[in-house]
């Protein structure tokens, strides 16, 4: 029996297979973590373009002849439409089609949402139904306000075709030592001349008076609006909670510093437990 205490984050994501001797080797070559020489069952990673955007977060299961490709956040068809183009004639690899899977993994609200490895259940079988039904599992409401407070980037709003893995705090996620893979030569700078310029940051609005009419995202140091510290990139709006996430330049950083948004007034920001940074 699972202990009551403890919370579960059930979601299902899209997963395809990669089979093939050389199935480890070409993952390697395209994504962020080592591959080839890891010890772990399931290993998270990054996809990049060549110039060192993300522009996918994916999770490797190792199992006994393939690799389970799991898309946390991206475009799936994007992937594999990708991967199939630079597959050589010469390369034992082979792409399953995607299906759904069944993703639960523990959390807590002080540790990483990279701590805790999850289980996988492709079926909604009796095994599946009996070994959910003795988890606390999250509601979709928690769940939406803890992705937010672990900073978990999203497909079209911190995952944007514009900003790495670096600054959305995905540093752990990036082997620095692997040979060449994509984008490797942008995170080698970066990290060389420590060049951050933003960094993802949770934002938390406390003012009633909303100016919803207003388009402009950006966050400024003031109301007179004469220096941007930012931008606003996603906004959850649950109950009395109005927060979201935001890309803030690196030299105006200061941990609970108020800034102000013309839509949604004084905010505070502050670190994610899940960001790790350079």
């Amino acid at each position: 029996m699972q202990d009551i205490k403890k919370k579960f984050w059930l979601e299902k994501f899209d997963c395809f297979t990669i089979s093939g001797k050389d199935a480890r080797k070409f993952l390697n070559g395209i994504t962020t973590c080592n591959i080839l020489n890891s010890e772990n069952k399931i290993i998270k990673t990054c996809w990049l373009t060549p110039n060192g955007v993300l522009r996918s977060l994916i999770e490797i299961n190792f199992l006994e002849k393939t690799l389970e490709v799991i898309i946390l956040v991206g475009n799936t068809h994007e992937i594999i439409d990708y991967f199939n183009q630079i597959i050589f004639p010469a390369d034992d690899v082979l792409l399953g089609e995607p299906f759904s899977i069944n993703r639960i993994q523990e959390i807590d609200e002080s540790s990483p949402w990279r701590t805790y490895q999850p289980m996988f259940f492709k079926r909604e079988d009796k095994e599946f139904e009996i070994y959910k039904d003795k988890l606390n599992l999250m509601s979709s409401r928690d769940l939406k306000i803890w992705k937010v407070n672990q900073a978990i980037p999203s497909l079209d709003m911190e995952i944007n075709g514009k900003n790495n893995p670096l600054e959305l705090g995905l540093k752990d996620l990036i082997d620095f030592n692997k040979g060449c893979y994509l984008g490797q030569e942008t995170m080698s700078k970066i990290k060389n001349v420590s060049s951050l310029k933003q960094e993802i940051r949770i934002w938390q609005s406390f003012d009633s008076n909303l100016n919803l009419d207003v388009e402009d995202k950006s966050l400024y140091i003031n109301s007179a609006k004469d220096i941007s510290v930012g931008k606003i990139t996603s906004i959850l709006k649950l109950d009395s909670q109005i927060k979201g996430l935001a890309m803030i330049k690196r030299k105006y950083l200061e941990e609970g510093s108020y800034y102000y948004s013309e839509i949604f007034g004084k905010i505070i920001i502050n670190k994610s437990v899940g960001s790790i940074f350079l």
